[in-house]
């Protein structure tokens, strides 16, 4: 059968990812943030997964303000990178595993959780910066990517433990399919960070290390942390890190803790990264 392996968690700060594609990683300003990667790098290149179930959040660019759902699994056999304004990254197109997120489309929704079913879909910085820090600049990506797009951006967001949740249900999907996969889960976005009014700029150290202890040790009761609390303490964009639960919670209890990076700043963000092998 299937069987989730390990669990990545990444911010995806665009500034990345234009910094990868413009060649500016070499730059004294960005150095410490790639050096945080270079461990993980070597250790996918050794894990070679066969597909990464990738939760991230879209930046209106497949969904407008007209149509937001709060959950939506990527089920298409590819998904082209997006145009956010300026022009679609210099990225390899993602090749989808239609068969699996159809299953477990019908497994989660079976277990009572409503996702949106998107057989056509652009992929943006959310998902594609993830990958282009862990794989570098391929002509393709080396394994096939299920894109879970949650909604962090328009109000009512989905609650911490809600997410932790559906990876649960998410873990039970994949463990339920018959073919022989290694499968990761990555949670992405975050950490601290706010884009506009009075607090613009907001960066929580202390927040964001708290939250990288808890989310390995104690993501039952990280999940019940309320709305309020990642704002107050992390910025109005630090919701994004409910994300991280939905990976948490699609591995197992106790994990094994294989890297662990933050760095402040990049652009105008803290950068947080775990890498987690179930136990």
């Amino acid at each position: 059968m299937a069987r989730i392996t390990a669990g990545v968690s990444t911010s995806h700060v665009p500034a990345i990812g234009a910094a990868i594609d413009l060649g500016k990683t070499a730059a004294p300003y960005w150095v410490p943030v790639f050096a945080g990667y270079e461990y993980s790098k070597k250790w996918i290149a050794q894990q070679k997964p066969d597909v990464i179930v990738l939760v991230y959040n879209d930046h209106a660019s497949a969904f407008s303000l007209d149509l937001v759902p709060t959950f939506a699994i990527g089920c298409a056999e590819e998904f082209r990178p997006a145009d956010e304004g300026w022009g679609p990254r210099p990225v390899p197109i993602v090749k989808g595993h239609a068969k699996l997120a159809a299953h477990i489309a019908q497994s989660v929704i079976q277990d009572d959780f409503d996702l949106t079913i998107a057989n056509r879909m652009d992929v943006d910085h959310g998902l594609t910066v993830p990958l282009s820090l862990l794989f570098g600049q391929p002509k393709q990506w080396p394994c096939l990517v299920i894109p879970l797009a949650v909604n962090v951006v328009l109000y009512p967001p989905p609650s911490g433990r809600r997410c932790y949740e559906l990876g649960r249900a998410i873990r039970r999907a994949v463990e339920s399919y018959d073919d022989d996969l290694d499968v990761q889960v990555w949670g992405t976005g975050g950490m601290s960070h706010q884009l506009q009014g009075p607090r613009a700029g907001l960066i929580n150290r202390q927040f964001d290390n708290a939250f990288l202890d808890r989310i390995v040790n104690d993501p039952e009761g990280l999940s019940r942390k309320p709305h309020l609390d990642y704002v107050r303490e992390a910025g109005s964009e630090g919701i994004e890190l409910v994300m991280w639960l939905i990976m948490r919670g699609a591995l197992n209890a106790k994990v094994t803790q294989k890297h662990r990076f933050y760095h402040v700043p990049a652009s105008n963000t803290a950068v947080g990264h775990l890498v987690l092998e179930n136990a």
